[in-house]
């Protein structure tokens, strides 16, 4: 069947403004069930335990001394340490049932009966089971013992450092922190054991598993993790089905004149986007050197291979884990970003053959306020981490320490003001087609495409350090999700459409069609697929269904998505030798594939609510995430970059044989590290939340074992291939920067760009 752009088009819109609906109605009924932060906690007699500001205290002292990227919260952070939910939960049934048996049989908790301990046990439940919510929360006295246990072991482990844990002496400066600290993890395990008003679970849907706490998976929990299945099957079939019925036009090369980059004009604007390569390469190289050091940290937790104390240097106080990991994840981010900036500037003379006057001069100046913004966020995380900036300045212009948000606001507002910059140009680059088209056209694809992501990247800015950590994270997933579910599978379709284009593959009508019809179902599950994020950390248990089911139904972009590259590969392996883009066609192809492994196979199985109650903050998790991110957006990046020297490098010093090494290298070692090492770690990890509670998956004890310390190892080279592709990639880059031909003045070659031959008006 043939589906007419405009009706595409007409459809984008209204899931477009259906989503705003669902998820602007979902904020305000997320912002009134939020867990309520009771004024004071007070025991039998009275006496307060902790208040409202003491605990608010605890959040500001979590977030600036980056605790989210040693440990996790409700299950959203760091693997390294334990989920501080569940610990404080833990420990506060531990040092309850100590009160408990001591008080009733004068003896250690271990030492009783069966019979005793059983009792003991109910005793504890009952505690537990409170469904109080007012001010003030009545404490009983075993509680009571417990709360201030807990807070002398954080202090003990997070002021005083427990280097076997990973964590230098004053990684929370002072004692009082700790202990505020220790008030805002108890208050998260609170309410994960206490009943939400009006229902029969708590707020968290009974996470984390902790049977004595009375917590187990609920009959919801289980309800939807069938219904998701029987929609597993049904998506994939709708997915297969729409390919094969809907006509979308694939990559040919047969009979196709494909410009030769010796005849596409280098224009100065262009030469100037190049300038971003190096730049992103080497931040992606600091990455993963980064990425190496944080996987040896789970084998050597205060040290590096012993480097260290033989040359008398405290590497665990001179890079902690959290600040190691904040900026691995931030890199990360903006790697990629970079070399998708440089492609939305390098693309747009490709499709006009023109550029408006001072291009390059505001591409210049784009570069410079990106290494600006990257330079000042990243000595302001590490000021901000060490305790450097005092006051109400730490989270403005530090370390606001949330996980991919890391940096100070005044940063992210500077972040979001290049992206609103780099739209301009890339609009100002693309202007005789804008000027042209439909407001469904390619060019305006590509802008959405990039303004949604400068969208969902303010929302960001919605809370403060006082705001509800429930309500934070329920902004915060919106950034990080919707970037990755939603914007960025947006770009990609995008910015693979509009390179096909330029290559003369397809053309630009097909392209467009191509583009809205896979971005009609990204956007259509992907933005509120955010809400499986918002199953256990206190947010109403409407989210349970909405994420269930538009989990689910992300499996089918992604089964178009592969298809796409199945066809890709199809026209390459035909496109014979003299086919210039091999190179830049193997990343995308590769981007696509590994978009529905990591993305789509393992993106499904820890959505899966069952599954992921249980392994939500394992390894498992960083399987998925590796092979997401970089498989699926770094590939695609650097499949750009390829492409874009491929036209800019001088034609005589062209050279692609470093890249395909690194191509090859990357491809080998992230198999090796994600189906050789992180994945069976998280299906032990996933076995031990089953058998012996969540909180045991996430301990020292877990990762110590022999057999884990193993898989950790088999990690080395997967990651040693990694790193070589990188370090050739960056030495590549510099290399190739510094052999680009001369480019042409745009004014003496009006319409002689390759691409502006094919806006023939039948194309329209």
């Amino acid at each position: 069947m043939q589906v007419r752009r405009r009706t595409l088009a007409k459809l984008l819109l209204v899931v477009f403004v259906g989503n705003l609906v669902v998820m602007g109605a979902g904020a305000w009924y997320s912002y009134q069930q939020a867990p309520p932060i009771p004024q004071e906690f007070v025991g039998p007699d009275g006496e307060t335990v902790v208040t409202d500001d003491q605990i608010q205290e605890g959040k500001a002292t979590f977030q600036s001394d980056a605790l989210m990227n040693h440990g996790s919260i409700l299950g959203n952070g760091a693997y390294f340490g334990s989920d501080y939910t569940a610990d404080a939960l833990d420990r506060k049934v531990q040092y309850m049932r100590s009160y408990y048996a001591q008080e009733r049989y004068g003896s250690g908790y271990d030492a009783l009966t069966g019979a005793e301990r059983a009792a003991v046990d109910s005793l504890v439940e009952e505690d537990l089971a409170s469904t109080d919510t007012t001010a003030p929360v009545e404490y009983s006295a075993a509680e009571v013992y417990a709360h201030r246990q807990v807070r002398t072991d954080y202090v003990e482990r997070y002021h005083e450092g427990s280097r076997e844990h990973g964590l230098p002496a004053g990684t929370i400066e002072s004692a009082d922190d700790a202990r505020r600290f220790a008030d805002f993890a108890l208050w998260t395990a609170w309410f994960s054991h206490t009943e939400r008003p009006g229902s029969d679970h708590t707020y968290t849907n009974d996470w984390p598993y902790a049977p004595i706490a009375g917590n187990e998976p609920t009959a919801g929990t289980m309800t939807w993790s069938v219904i998701a299945m029987v929609l597993l099957v049904a998506g994939a079939g709708i997915g297969v089905w729409l390919y094969r019925s809907v006509e979308l036009p694939e990559p040919e090369t047969h009979g196709v004149s494909i410009p030769h980059p010796d005849d596409i004009d280098l224009l100065p604007s262009q030469r100037a986007a190049t300038r971003f390569i190096p730049i992103g390469a080497g931040l992606f190289l600091c990455q993963v050197l980064l990425g190496g050091l944080l996987a040896h940290y789970y084998i050597e937790r205060d040290g590096f291979f012993g480097i260290g104390e033989l040359l008398g240097v405290d590497v665990l106080g001179l890079l902690p884990f959290a600040l190691a990991k904040t900026y691995h994840i931030d890199l990360g981010v903006l790697w990629i970003a970079t070399l998708w900036l440089a492609a939305g500037l390098f693309l747009p003379p490709l499709l006009t053959g023109t550029e408006p006057s001072n291009q390059k001069r505001y591409v210049h100046a784009l570069i410079g306020a990106l290494l600006v913004v990257v330079g000042g966020g990243f000595a302001g995380i590490w000021l901000g981490a060490n305790g450097y900036i005092d006051g109400e300045l730490w989270w403005i212009i530090g370390n606001e320490g949330l996980e991919y948000l890391e940096v100070g606001k005044l940063w992210q507002f500077g972040l979001l003001a290049g992206f609103v910059f780099w739209a301009a140009l890339v609009a100002r680059g693309f202007k005789p087609l804008l000027d042209r088209e439909e407001p469904y056209g390619l060019a305006h694809m590509i802008l959405y495409a990039g303004g949604s992501i400068a969208l969902l990247f303010s929302a960001g800015l919605f809370y403060t350090p006082e705001t509800n950590i429930v309500v934070t994270e329920f902004w915060r997933w919106w950034v990080v999700h919707m970037w990755v579910e939603g914007a960025f599978e947006f770009f990609i379709v995008a910015i693979v459409g509009i390179t096909l284009v330029s290559m003369n593959l397809l053309r630009r009508r097909s392209a467009e069609k191509a583009v809205m019809f896979q971005a009609l179902f990204v956007m259509g599950s992907g933005v509120i697929g955010v809400s499986h994020h918002y199953w256990w950390i206190g947010q109403p248990d409407v989210w349970l269904p909405f994420g269930s089911v538009f989990s689910t139904l992300e499996l089918i972009p992604l089964v178009l998505i592969l298809f796409e590259a199945i066809n890709e590969y199809r026209t390459l392996a035909t496109a014979g030798e003299s086919f210039p883009y091999s190179l830049p066609f193997a990343f995308i192809i590769a981007s696509g594939a590994w978009n529905f492994v990591g993305a789509g196979v393992l993106g499904f199985f820890i959505n899966l609510p069952i599954i992921n109650y249980y392994e939500h903050g394992t390894y498992l998790t960083v399987g998925h995430a590796h092979a997401a991110m970089f498989g699926a957006f770094g590939f695609l990046a650097l499949g750009m970059v390829t492409y874009m020297l491929r036209i800019a490098v001088d034609p005589g010093q062209w050279n692609p044989r470093r890249l395909k090494w690194s191509f090859w290298l990357w491809n080998a070692g992230l198999a090796v590290m994600v189906f050789g090492s992180v994945l069976p770690v998280g299906f032990l990890q996933l076995e031990t939340a089953f058998t012996a509670g969540y909180d045991a998956a996430r301990s020292l004890a877990f990762y110590n074992r022999d057999l884990i310390q193993l898989l950790f190892w088999a990690r080395l080279p997967g990651d040693t291939m990694l790193i070589a592709g990188t370090v050739i990639f960056a030495y590549d880059m510099v290399k190739q920067r510094f052999a680009l031909r001369d480019t042409s003045v745009p004014a003496s070659i009006p319409g002689s760009s390759v691409i502006s031959r094919r806006v023939l008006p039948e194309d329209d």
